[in-house]
């Protein structure tokens, strides 16, 4: 009987020894460079991984049948918190970290208390990797292999040259924005440093202030909104009688003011430039009857009461605008028709019954409530018909604001989505709005297993991808690119074009500290974008570091500028080689 796998471990063996994978310069021979995404390593590899390196690996084997000198190399990402975070959670003895890693990753128990400190991981998960990728038959060049972090300092010298140089480019700005945040650890997130949420987007809310006087003093209820243009047709406003509101200052600036607000919108505001001070607890119901005025139009608009209302999104506080939003032309139905709940919280009935629509945008094939009439298009009886609601929402909102045509002065005859922003910044200079971040989904966890929030942050590093003259060049790139499947080419384009300030830098981690800002660390994305490049020169850097030959501090900007930017000059490879120690040889091939 043919044993197939000691067959496998010799030729597997040979190809190992005879470096049948380790590409030579060699003129006569077209060059095939192939390259696919480093894996992160946290644990071991999966069925996902096996995918994504087959598939390359198909295609180098194909080209060097096809005659080419190709290179296919690989190596290893370690950069963020997410296994410092795997390192806190076992120290902590979380019981959920240690069941995966023990008895789904089978590390040995001996082994797995040396995870304490995330060196330990890193040695352990790259050292399976690599046996992994051998024993799988991966035909790629070892001789170049490395991994980021401070902890391989060839490839932080050259990740630090790279952030020298997009500093000097005006392409690393210092400024406020927002992020995702830990507000246990204290630490920006990153898509690597989540276990739950890395496509959620953060929600741009603009808050306006409906006024509520009580016992002469005046407090703003701000409802939280992603159609500030709709303030013209709100009718009343909704609150959760059953959610925890507070009475608190918020201190924004110089200014301070009295808000009503859900007790979770108050802990969410904390993070986002305001001070905030609870003055009263107390539940959604106490408010339940009484009138708040509009800001903008100065009509007094009764509170009803509705338990679909989160308060935990947002500010827990509802406009209702029942001409344009299916939700509220349902809710608002819903509670004419419950005079039982309303006399609850004695509310006249014929107060609600006699609350009119008020129509604001002219929509090409609809009437005068486009709501409305979506609603009863799409069958909804209630606010129990979800999905329903959720497809006419999306309908209405997507319709009005690429084809409506506002309907009120100052603002008559503009386009919806031109309006909306008009209104927006109206309203923030006047004061009578604020802002506020939001995530999509609650469900945003870091990989130390706290909820995020969304902070804003003074002083952080960013990336500055809304550069437009870098992104003038990205298009350019791209034009001249093959994307297979051409289809693909579309969300390239849409990637540049929202592509903005990206968070490149934060405090916990592991990765290479910024050259002049040692403080902060370079996060796990913005340190794996141009690798690919390392990969040319890695083979001499880590021929030189086994023979005792490098030392990784003189690898300066300069030594980078010449090989990656600069043409071919032998005084200047001769003045390189006398700084650096490298043979004038190793630094021309």
């Amino acid at each position: 009987m043919v044993d197939f796998k000691a067959i496998e471990e010799k030729w597997q063996s040979k190809w190992l020894e005879e470096k049948i994978f380790e590409p030579q310069i060699d003129e006569k021979k077209p060059k095939f460079y192939i390259t696919v995404a480093f894996p992160y390593l946290s644990g071991h590899l999966h069925v996902g991984h096996a995918r994504t390196y087959t598939i390359p690996d198909v295609i180098a084997r194909f080209k060097r049948m096809q005659g080419y000198n190709v290179l296919f190399p690989m190596a290893w990402h370690i950069t963020g918190s997410p296994i410092v975070g795997i390192a806190e959670r076992i120290k902590q003895r979380d019981p959920q970290t240690i069941y995966v890693y023990r008895d789904v990753y089978k590390v040995p128990e001996d082994i797995l208390w040396t995870f304490e400190d995330p060196v330990n991981i890193v040695k352990y998960f790259m050292k399976a990797a690599k046996e992994t990728f051998i024993r799988a038959g991966f035909s790629v060049d070892w001789s170049r292999e490395f991994h980021t972090t401070s902890l391989f300092p060839p490839f932080s010298k050259f990740i630090e040259w790279q952030f020298l140089r997009l500093k000097e480019k005006g392409l690393i700005v210092k400024g406020t924005h927002y992020v995702r945040w830990d507000p246990v650890v204290g630490t920006p997130l990153g898509d690597h440093d989540l276990i739950e949420g890395e496509d959620v987007q953060i929600l741009d809310y603009i808050l306006i202030k409906f006024v509520l006087e009580e016992n002469g003093e005046v407090y703003y209820l701000p409802a939280a909104t992603l159609r500030p243009e709709t303030v013209y047709g709100v009718t009343n406003m909704w609150l959760n009688p059953e959610a925890t509101y507070v009475k608190a200052k918020v201190r924004s600036g110089d200014k301070e003011e009295k808000w009503i607000i859900s007790k979770e919108a108050a802990y969410k505001l904390s993070f986002q430039d305001k001070e905030i001070e609870i003055l009263e607890e107390f539940k959604g119901e106490k408010l339940i009857g009484k009138w708040v005025k509009n800001p903008v139009t100065g009509d007094d608009i009764i509170i009803l009461p509705a338990e679909f209302v989160d308060p935990d999104n947002a500010t827990g506080v509802v406009m209702s605008v029942p001409a344009h939003a299916p939700f509220d032309h349902a809710a608002l139905e819903d509670i004419k028709k419950n005079t039982e709940v309303l006399l609850k919280y004695d509310i006249d009935p014929r107060i609600v019954e006699g609350i009119s629509y008020i129509s604001l945008i002219k929509l090409e094939g609809y009437g005068e409530f486009p709501a409305v009439e979506e609603s009863e298009r799409l069958g909804v009886k209630s606010q129990k018909d979800v999905e329903k609601l959720e497809q006419a929402t999306k309908n209405i909102y997507k319709a009005e604001y690429h084809r409506g045509v506002f309907k009120i002065k100052p603002y008559q005859g503009k386009p919806v989505n031109e309006v909306k922003e008009l209104i927006a910044k109206e309203m923030l200079e006047k004061g009578i709005a604020d802002r506020m971040y939001e995530f999509s989904d609650k469900n945003v966890i870091s990989r130390f297993g706290n909820r995020a929030v969304i902070k804003i942050i003074h002083d952080q590093w960013f990336i500055d991808y809304g550069n437009p003259d870098w992104k003038a060049k990205a298009r350019e790139a791209l034009e001249n690119m093959i994307i297979l499947p051409e289809s693909r080419r579309a969300q390239f384009k849409a990637i540049i074009e929202w592509l903005d300030k990206k968070a490149c830098a934060r405090k916990v981690g592991l990765g290479t500290p910024l050259p002049w800002d040692p403080e902060w660390v370079i996060e796990s994305l913005s340190d794996s974008t141009i690798y690919m490049a390392y990969y040319t020169i890695s083979r001499h850097i880590n021929k030189l570091r086994e023979e005792g030959m490098l030392d990784p501090k003189k690898l300066t900007p300069e030594f980078f500028d010449y090989l990656f930017l600069e043409d071919f000059n032998e005084e200047k490879e001769k003045e390189l080689s006398k700084k650096t120690e490298i043979p004038a040889e190793v630094i021309h091939e």
